[in-house]
């Protein structure tokens, strides 16, 4: 059982939930591909607050991650697959046969001393193995997609994620991602064959205050508690909001409202737009 729920033996315990991370092998990460991370508290690097309600949490270090995967047509053993702090997903540690060790986002259903492959050229489409899309078979799910070729991937990389490869024509492969979109992406551009592992992660109930306090995050104000100039929703007599659509500190719709901004060059590439719960189908 990878999530385990605890008993009801005090406030803290009831309904709180831990996820077991039985695909971990390993506890401590590999020191040369560590890295320092500094906190910002939220803070710019004017010293001014612009991301409110983050704050603590506990030490870190950032594992380097391979998101190119670049190193072709040399066989890669899984070592470990282990924890990282830093996202929602497990990493896995490869071992390349000229002794090289580089840490890949670990895909659902990979085990310890399997062979991974990363090529330019059509390869089997195993799980964990990298390829661009041009070659690889449509139907298939992918997940750490390029955007732009040589970028290294930066679309689908949560936890349990994966978009699927619906058909490729002339230069452009056509994905359907899981927020609902589906969009367009040059055929150069590279893919890993599966799903992101670790599907575990959405069901884990914190359950008490102190465990978002170790994540680094800090207790949430209501914005109709506010004064009128700290938010849209504060001000007033009673609580009111004044007749503001929903939003946050700054005005931006925060029920499923569109975020992306207006004239990106990428906009063309997009076929259809992600699902809202609250406005449906985003228009373009």
């Amino acid at each position: 059982m990878a999530i385990r729920v605890y008993k009801r033996t005090s406030a803290g315990r009831r309904n709180a939930s831990v996820n077991m991370h039985v695909e971990v092998t390993r506890s401590t990460p590999e020191k040369s591909l560590c890295r320092p991370l500094s906190k910002t508290g939220g803070r710019n690097c004017q010293g001014k607050l612009t991301v409110i309600q983050q704050g603590g949490g506990h030490k870190r270090r950032y594992r380097l991650i391979d998101f190119k995967r670049r190193k072709d047509d040399v066989v890669a053993t899984v070592t470990t697959i282990e924890y990282d702090p830093n996202r929602s997903c497990h990493i896995a540690l490869l071992t390349y046969a000229d002794g090289d060790k580089r840490y890949i986002l670990a895909p659902k259903g990979i085990t310890v001393g399997q062979k991974l492959l990363s090529s330019a050229n059509p390869i089997d489409p195993n799980v964990g193995n990298c390829m661009p899309l041009k070659n690889i078979p449509a139907g298939l799910d992918v997940h750490c997609v390029e955007m732009i070729p040589m970028k290294g991937g930066t679309m689908v990389r949560s936890a349990g994620m994966s978009a699927r490869l619906t058909n490729k024509e002339g230069r452009m492969a056509t994905l359907v991602l899981p927020s609902g979109e589906i969009r367009q992406v040059l055929l150069e551009c590279r893919a890993t064959i599966g799903a992101v592992g670790n599907a575990d992660h959405a069901n884990v109930v914190l359950g008490k205050a102190g465990r978002a306090r170790w994540l680094g995050r800090r207790p949430r104000t209501r914005g109709v508690a506010m004064s009128h100039h700290q938010h849209p929703h504060g001000g007033g007599e009673g609580r009111s909001k004044g007749g503001q659509e929903p939003s946050n500190a700054s005005g931006t719709g925060s029920k499923g409202g569109r975020t992306r901004r207006f004239g990106l060059a990428s906009d063309d590439l997009i076929i259809r737009r992600r699902f809202s719960r609250r406005y449906g189908q985003l228009k373009l």
